[in-house]
C-alpha cells in the first residue's frame, strides 16, 4: 500500500515537471516570435505613427516637365579652321617675323626657308622640261614618218618610250615644286632660288610659333599653328540618362571663365554612342560673334530642354540617402498582437529635370506604375524612422 502511494507521488511530480517545461518552451517560442527582424529596405509603422508622420500615398504620374540642364564642356574649332604648317623638304630658317597672336591672311608669307635641295629640284625640272620639249617634237615627227612608212615601228617605239619617260619626269618635278610653293609655269633658267616662302593656308591668327632664325627644320617639324576662330563649336558632356532629351536645333546658353556675359549656341549633332564612363557627347555651333571665346576654353552651359511626357512625383516624395535617391512604396498591411502595422519599402530611383514642384524619376525595370502606391507626402519622416532605427518604427 505504501509502495503504491510512493509511485503515485512520483508520477505526479514528473507530470508537473513536464508541464512546466512545456510552458517554458511556449513562452520562449512566443518571445522569439515577438522579435521580428525586418529587411534592410523595409520601414514599419503603426497606424497612429502614420497619422502623426502625415504619411500620404498616391500614384506616379506622367507629366509634361520642362527644365534647364546644366552641363560642362569645351570650345573647339572645325578641322578646316585649324592648320598645322610644315615644310615638306625642310630647310634652314632665314626669316621669321611673326609672333603668337598675330593675325594672318590666306597666302601670307609666314617664314623664308633655304635648302640646297630647292636648287636641285628647280635645276632638274628645267633640264627635264628642255629634254621633254625636244622629245615631244621628235615624237610627233617620227609618228608622221611612221604613218608614211618612212620610219620603222621599232624606232617609233623607242622614241615614244623616251617621250613618255620625260613626260612623267617633268610631271613629277612639277608636283615637287608645287609642294615647296613654286609655280612651275613661272620658273625659268634665270629665276632659280635657294629659298622659298612658307605661306599660311588659311586666314586666322597664329596660335604657335616653333621656329627661329638659323634653325634647321625637318619635314616632320611643325613650324606654325594657325587658327580661324570665326566658326567655333562646343563639345558638351552629358550623362547617359539625359541622352533622350537632346535633339538638333536645341538652344544653349553658355559662359566662360566665370564671366556674366552670356553666349549662345545651337545643337547641330548629338552623339551616336555612350562612352565607357556612361557619358554622352553633344555638339553645338556657336552663334554670333564672341571675341573673348577661344578654342580650348572650358565652358559652363545651360541646355533649354523642352516639355516631355515623363514619369514624375512631387519633389518632396524623393529622399536622398548615402548619395543615392529613393522613394517609398506601400508594401503591405499586417497585424501583430492585435495591432495594425504598415510596411513601406525603399526603392532606388534616378532623378531628372524638376519643374513646378515635380521631379522626373527613372524607375527600376519591372516597376508596376498602375498597381504600386507611392508615398507622396511624409517621405522624410519615413527616412528618419529608417535612420534612427526605432524612434518611429517598432
Amino acid at each position: 500500500m505504501k509502495t503504491d502511494r510512493f509511485i503515485s507521488v512520483t508520477i505526479l511530480i514528473i507530470l508537473q515537471g513536464l508541464l512546466f517545461s512545456c510552458n517554458g518552451d511556449n513562452k520562449a517560442n512566443q518571445q522569439v516570435k515577438e522579435t521580428e527582424v525586418l529587411p534592410a529596405d523595409i520601414v514599419e509603422l503603426r497606424a497612429d505613427q502614420i497619422k502623426l508622420a502625415n504619411i500620404e500615398t498616391g500614384t506616379i504620374e506622367l507629366r509634361s516637365l520642362s527644365g534647364n540642364l546644366k552641363v560642362n564642356g569645351s570650345v573647339g574649332v572645325p578641322p578646316q579652321n585649324l592648320a598645322t604648317v610644315c615644310m615638306p623638304f625642310g630647310g634652314f630658317v632665314r626669316s621669321a617675323n611673326l609672333m603668337p597672336g598675330n593675325a594672318v591672311t590666306k597666302g601670307q608669307t609666314l617664314a623664308i626657308l633655304e635648302n640646297q635641295e630647292f636648287v636641285d629640284i628647280q635645276q632638274n625640272y628645267l633640264e627635264a622640261r628642255s629634254k621633254f620639249e625636244f622629245a615631244e617634237v621628235e615624237y610627233k615627227r617620227h609618228t608622221e614618218l611612221y604613218k608614211e612608212d618612212v620610219y620603222s615601228q621599232k624606232n617609233l617605239q623607242q622614241v615614244t618610250a623616251d617621250y613618255k619617260s620625260l613626260k612623267a619626269q617633268v610631271s613629277g618635278l612639277e608636283q615637287k615644286l608645287a609642294l615647296i610653293g613654286i609655280n612651275p609655269a613661272n620658273l625659268s633658267e634665270d629665276d632659280i632660288s635657294r629659298s622659298v616662302a612658307v605661306v599660311s593656308p588659311i586666314t586666322g591668327y597664329v596660335k604657335a610659333v616653333n621656329i627661329n632664325i638659323g634653325k634647321y627644320v625637318s619635314p616632320t617639324d611643325v613650324l606654325f599653328e594657325i587658327v580661324n576662330s570665326d566658326k567655333l563649336y562646343l563639345e558638351l558632356t552629358l550623362f547617359e540618362k539625359d541622352a533622350n532629351k537632346m535633339f538638333a536645333g536645341q538652344k544653349i546658353r553658355f559662359f566662360i571663365n566665370n564671366e556674366t556675359e552670356q553666349h549662345e549656341a545651337v545643337i547641330y549633332q548629338t552623339g551616336k554612342s555612350v562612352s565607357a564612363d556612361k557619358t554622352y557627347k553633344v555638339y553645338a555651333t556657336v552663334t554670333g560673334t564672341c571675341k573673348n571665346v577661344l578654342p580650348g576654353m572650358y565652358v559652363n552651359a545651360i541646355i533649354e530642354s523642352s516639355a516631355l511626357q515623363v514619369t514624375a512625383l512631387p519633389s518632396e516624395a524623393i529622399v536622398s540617402f548615402d548619395d543615392k535617391d529613393y522613394i517609398f512604396v506601400f508594401e503591405k498591411n499586417k497585424e501583430e498582437n492585435g495591432k495594425q502595422f504598415t510596411e513601406y519599402r525603399m526603392v532606388e530611383i534616378h532623378k531628372g529635370v524638376t519643374d513646378a514642384g515635380f521631379t522626373e524619376i527613372v524607375l527600376p525595370d519591372g516597376f508596376d506604375l498602375k498597381a504600386t502606391k507611392v508615398v507622396i507626402r511624409g517621405a522624410y519622416n519615413l527616412l528618419s524612422a529608417k535612420k534612427n532605427a526605432g524612434e518611429m518604427s517598432c
